[in-house]
């Protein structure tokens, strides 16, 4: 028995659309593929329009660009998120201001976005994270109140909705990420998804080096090198075509672990909000018992039981150290207290009530 943490799920189907690119020599960034890859995504999430990027990163990087971020603003993000939601608001030379997340769902609190806000903010970056969507509506109706841009950090989310609506697909701009360990890959990879039909065909000519190809290779704007290739491209294709299955088995693996380790009363689970439904990129956990997580991670190992901890408070790190963390608590308890479990669509049923098992051994 071989658990995978995170690892991507591939086979016949992405084989053969990477065939069919090598076959077309269209390998690089120009070809048929990326496009389509660009329209079935737009097309999922109900967007209209889809600029595909080569990192989640560089998707935050120039939307933020895209809707006028500078110098001197500043934007809302969560405390507890990966690095690569903030960095980008950095490489525009903005300031990152950073809000406490809900006990709960671990997601950006309403309530902290609004205490957060001064003069200088111009944005708001949610995340939706692990899969688990945040409260868009409420969110939505905070920016439009003190005239903010709303900047989806999708990355982890692909196929979550909040009330009906793919998450990615509700604020000015979304941002997901294929990366080898998300719900689909294209071995890297991202993507801009937007309904601003101006706004979206400026971002695809700023991924393209800022190139006005009917006058060759002339470039009246800075530009970025971020395209896709058809290679990725291809890739997610094929992914495009098991979402459904990937996101059917994260949801068995959620109803698993609640059922084998909800009964357990000092564990609790990332919850989501009423009329939300998460992809359940991972199932996470925190431990309300004293345990050494270092030696509880190192116990599983040895199990063969892969897991890893939630992502550490950005503040905890040295570009953006806080001198004073006490507004950011929820943050902290639950990096002090929280796990990843294994998420990966290469695992079985049989394989996660095998997790439930070495983890109920361990804490017990």
């Amino acid at each position: 028995m071989k658990i995978e943490l995170d690892a991507p799920n591939l086979g016949a189907i992405e084989k053969a659309y990477i065939e069919k690119v090598i076959d077309s020599n269209f390998v690089s960034t120009f070809g048929p593929f990326v496009p389509q890859f660009e329209n079935e995504m737009a097309g999922y999430l109900g967007a209209k329009r889809a600029v595909s990027t080569q990192s989640g990163t560089a998707a935050l990087h120039v939307a933020l660009y895209e809707l006028g971020i500078r110098e001197g603003d500043e934007v809302i993000v969560p405390a507890l998120t990966f690095v690569a939601t903030v960095n980008p608001i950095v490489y525009v030379n903005a300031k990152p201001v950073f809000a406490d997340v809900d006990m709960k769902t671990w997601n950006i609190s309403p309530a902290e976005i609004e205490r957060c806000i001064s003069p200088k903010t111009k944005a708001i970056i949610p995340v939706h994270l692990y899969g688990n969507p945040c409260k868009m509506g409420e969110i939505m109706e905070i920016a439009a109140k003190y005239g903010l841009f709303v900047i989806e950090d999708a990355t982890e989310s692909l196929g979550a909705k909040y009330k009906g609506r793919y998450t990615g697909n509700a604020g000015d701009l979304g941002c997901l990420s294929f990366n080898g360990n998300k719900t689909i890959t294209t071995g890297g990879g991202g993507m801009v998804v937007g309904n601003n039909e101006k706004r979206m065909e400026h971002i695809k000519f700023l991924v393209n080096q800022a190139r006005d190809e009917s006058k060759g290779y002339y470039h009246p704007e800075i530009g970025f090198n971020y395209r896709m290739t058809n290679l990725e491209a291809a890739m997610g294709l094929g992914q495009m075509e098991r979402l459904g299955e990937f996101l059917a088995k994260k949801k068995i693996y959620n109803d698993i672990y609640r059922e084998e380790l909800g009964k357990l009363d000092f564990i609790k689970f990332q919850e989501s909000y009423d009329d939300s439904e998460s992809s359940f990129w991972f199932t996470c956990i925190t431990i309300h018992k004293k345990a050494d997580l270092a030696a509880v991670m190192d116990s599983l190992k040895n199990k063969g039981v892969p897991v890893r901890r939630v992502f550490m408070p950005i503040t905890n790190f040295p570009p953006y150290m806080m001198t004073d963390n006490s507004s950011l608590k929820n943050s902290y308890d639950i990096y002090e207290k929280g796990l990843c479990l294994p998420c990966s669509t290469l695992n079985s049923a049989d394989d996660i009530y095998y997790a439930c098992k070495a983890i109920k051994e361990i804490l017990s």
